[in-house]
């Protein structure tokens, strides 16, 4: 034992001798000064006297205090009792001090006092509440306890309480009562039809001029309307900006001498394409400035393959349903073209109709289906021919040969909103239903359907269950009727007459539930109702007319210069009524006739009488010696000579003493005889005359 204890001081010393030993930013400080940790380890437990004393192997292998420990195999026992606590570990590795100390909460101590200071708030009211429960527990024992009955009609009140409304004041009578919900489902089903049946209890009118309606567009957003007609103009109509004056915002004329075939707006609204009849189609921006117009083709090439544009007379023209970039145009050239409005020079792809005998046929109205996947167009020859978008513009992918009959202008192509069946309105006065998956033959067919126009349409109701078109005055008839026919029946489902005129352009937008009609009369007429539409022509109708307020709009346009000098400065003016008002005042200007003179005169002028001396010296001298300048003057002067030589005044009392006898002018043939002398020395030559001298 006491080689143990001389050994153990030490070592002691040994560690207490050395310095701090750092590694890195970490530092340990094996000195006697260094702090200890600041949880304190729990006091050993007490040794029994049973225990055995502990040897020099003991002693050297369990843990030390400070340092890095001892090195060699330690029991389980001394492992676990040589772990350390975080906090030790990071007081003993020297960073336990740095940054501050996460606050803590404790949650149910905080919970507490929120719902005692909650209890000290509502004291008064739950004291309320405590006693009106008694009261109703007191009420409910002083009364009978009800019989069978009794409990039978008090659930069969409360459930006619729940289902019915609440009605407050005395009973209705019997006839006056509410109507009964017939449950969810019904109210479902009855809204559905009241959405997307035909709205036609209003009628708003748009006067577009006096010749057919040839061209109608609404925008996807349904707050401007394109019309277009065969007076060769293009008209805008705002929804939003309209009043009860029913005024396009603009009008413009695409090609002068071309009917409007067409008229189309973008997916997004942005872009209006416009064809007329003539051989190229123009965009226009939403407020009806031109973009840019398609090239025209080489009328000399035989292969319309290699031509930048058409070459005849255009016929429809749609924008791509998706690509707000792409349109299709139809020519009477036998082709349909794909453009890109990054790229007006030159058509984006050539799609050739072909007829029966491999010629050429004429396409009347073309359109793309509502995902864009296929281009289709019918032609003259009662074909229907339709193209695969991702593929080749080569070979067709579906072709009906004989959807209508030969010859007739088929003017009408619209897909439904699945996408599974279309509807054509054939020239040979049919509409005809299709399903895409089978074209052999026609689904449905309604014929007897009177058509004038070759751009008369057919639509697709919103919920895809209907289709409607339109109808021309036959012989024996007033008005055009719009004819509703079911999709799946194929039944005439409503006939309605819209004015005393044909029935050319349909569209029944989805989003307003409206349908604008075109008519032969050069009016819109658009259908609604109340209830079910929304915007459009609700807007409009709900506005009164503004009143024009006279001389409120600036005319000229006023360049505005804060820092010119005062002399170039011009006045800023508001409105035109100021301006009008000091030109009034100005007698240039205003062109003002001028005000009678007084007595004295005014503004230079000399009044009537001459007030003034001198004037009157020269009204008085003008009227006594006015001179007539009627016939000869020399005459005018010898009618005064012989009063002259009779009594002289002027001229001979002043030379009566230098010149008593007056010399006058020789007469003329003295001077010729002078006149020839001089001419005849003037003649002669110098030797001569130098004899004569």
């Amino acid at each position: 034992m006491a080689s143990v204890a001389s050994w153990r001081p030490k070592t002691e010393g040994c560690m207490m001798n050395r310095g701090k030993i750092v590694f890195g930013k970490i530092g340990f400080n094996l000195s006697g000064s260094s702090k200890l940790p600041e949880t304190i380890p729990p006091p050993p437990p007490p040794i029994d006297q049973t225990t055995p004393t502990p040897t020099l192997h003991d002693e050297t292998t369990e843990p030390a205090t400070s340092g890095f420990g001892s090195f060699g195999k330690f029991s389980q026992d001394n492992n676990t009792a040589s772990e350390t606590s975080p906090g030790d570990l990071e007081s003993m590795m020297g960073f336990s001090g740095f940054g501050k100390k996460a606050k803590e909460f404790n949650l149910d101590s905080l919970v507490e006092e929120t719902r005692k200071s909650a209890v000290d708030r509502n004291r008064e009211n739950i004291e309320k509440l405590k006693l009106q429960s008694l009261e109703e527990e007191k009420i409910k024992a002083s009364l009978p306890a009800p019989n069978d009955s009794t409990k039978s009609a008090v659930t069969e009140s409360k459930s006619q309480s729940e289902d019915e409304d609440e009605f407050i004041g005395p009973p209705l009578p019997p006839g006056l009562e509410p109507p009964k919900d017939a449950g969810p489902e019904a109210e479902s089903e009855e809204e559905e039809d009241k959405e997307h049946w035909l709205p036609s209890s209003h009628e708003l009118i748009l006067e577009h001029g006096t010749k057919t309606v040839s061209a109608l567009a609404v925008d996807s957003s349904g707050t401007r309307l394109v019309s277009g007609s065969l007076d060769y103009d293009v008209r805008y109509w705002d929804f939003q900006g309209m009043d009860q004056s029913k005024e396009a915002f603009r009008s413009f004329c695409p090609a002068d001498g071309y009917p409007v075939n067409s008229v189309d707006y973008s997916c997004t609204g942005d872009k209006v394409l416009v064809v007329s009849g003539s051989q190229q189609a123009k965009v226009y921006d939403r407020d009806g400035i031109e973009l840019f117009e398609c090239v025209r083709g080489d009328m000399y090439l035989h292969d319309m393959a290699r031509t930048k544009g058409h070459i005849a007379a255009l016929t429809c023209g749609v924008w791509h349903p998706r690509d707000k970039e792409e349109f299709l145009t139809s020519c009477m050239d036998g082709t349909c073209r794909l453009w890109q409005t990054s790229r007006p020079g030159s058509q984006k792809n050539v799609i050739k109709a072909r007829a029966l005998n491999g010629l050429k046929t004429i396409p009347i109205t073309c359109a793309y289906n509502r995902d864009g996947l296929l281009v289709a167009c019918a032609c003259d020859d009662g074909s229907i021919q339709m193209w695969d978008h991702r593929k080749s513009f080569v070979n067709v992918a579906i072709n009906i040969k004989t959807a209508h009959t030969r010859g007739s202008d088929t003017s009408g192509l619209t897909f439904a909103y699945d996408n599974r069946g279309f509807a054509t309105r054939g020239g040979d006065d049919t509409l005809k239903l299709w399903d895409i998956r089978n074209t052999k033959t026609s689904v449905h067919a309604k014929e007897g359907l009177f058509s004038r126009f070759p751009m008369t349409n057919c639509v697709f109701s919103p919920n895809d269950q209907m289709v409607m078109t339109g109808t021309s005055i036959n012989k024996g008839e007033k008005a055009g009727k719009l004819i509703v026919v079911d999709r799946n029946t194929w039944n005439i489902v409503r006939e309605l007459e819209v004015g005393p005129s044909h029935v050319v352009r349909i569209i029944w937008h989805p989003r307003l539930n409206q349908v604008m009609v075109g008519c032969g009369d050069g009016k819109i007429r658009i259908l609604y109702e109340p209830k079910i539409s929304r915007n459009g022509a609700v807007l409009v109708a709900g506005r009164h007319k503004k009143r024009s307020k006279q001389a409120e709009v600036v005319v000229s346009q006023q360049v505005i210069t804060p820092h010119a000098l005062p002399m170039f400065r011009e006045e800023r003016h508001k409105s035109t009524r100021k301006l009008e008002e000091r030109d009034r005042k100005d007698p240039i200007k205003s062109r003002q006739p001028d005000l009678p003179v007084g007595k004295a005169g005014s503004g230079g002028r000399v009044s009537a009488g001459g007030s003034t001396l001198s004037s009157y010296i020269i009204r008085n001298m003008g009227l006594r010696n006015k001179v007539h300048e009627e016939g000869d003057p020399r005459e005018a002067l010898l009618k005064y000579a012989k009063e002259a030589a009779e009594n002289p005044y002027w001229v001979t009392p002043a030379y009566e003493r230098n010149q008593p006898q007056p010399i006058f002018q020789e007469t003329d043939s003295g001077m010729k005889e002078e006149e020839e002398e001089e001419e005849e020395e003037e003649e002669s030559p110098p030797s001569k005359k130098l004899k004569q001298q």
